[in-house]
């Protein structure tokens, strides 16, 4: 087993470290056993210097569509009332969590826009009844707060 790092480029966007196209070096274990399966990355090598500049083009004009559409999309959940029922137990506690999942079907419900439940970022587990504040990464420039409301069933 060597710990030298590995090369990769990302196919995906990687929260804290990097996006689709990035040539990166990552430990040899989290390429191997995370990154790489997820397709998430795939291994560098001297000839895919051409699909690094075929991802980053497409990339680009992705963005350029979808950085009107985010600002859109962050405009529409800034006033959307986001609320989720789960079973709770003595004291508000809730049998399980809140999931990435169950917050992007509440926000479809409530009539937001479709949310890819891998761009919410939920910092502290959701584990009580109340109100929740939730981050959602919708571009590389444009995040949003969602407002989630826990009720106990």
């Amino acid at each position: 087993m060597s710990g030298k790092p590995m090369k990769l480029i990302l196919t995906q966007e990687v929260s804290g470290l990097g996006a689709p196209g990035d040539v990166v070096e990552v430990k040899a274990g989290y390429g191997r056993n995370y990154l790489v399966p997820r397709s998430l990355a795939m291994p560098w090598t001297r000839g895919s210097e051409q699909q690094i500049e075929m991802i980053k083009r497409a990339r680009s004009a992705r963005e350029i569509r979808s950085l009107d559409d985010a600002r859109d999309a962050a405009g529409r959940l800034a006033g959307l009332k986001v609320r989720l029922q789960k079973r709770a137990g003595g004291g508000g506690r809730l049998f399980g969590s809140i999931s990435t999942a169950d917050i992007a079907a509440a926000v479809r419900d409530a009539g937001g826009p479709e949310l890819d439940r891998r761009k919410i970022e939920i910092t502290n587990p959701i584990k009580t009844v109340g109100a929740h504040r939730v981050a959602v990464r919708l571009h590389p420039e444009v995040s949003a707060t969602i407002e989630v409301e826990v009720t106990g069933a």
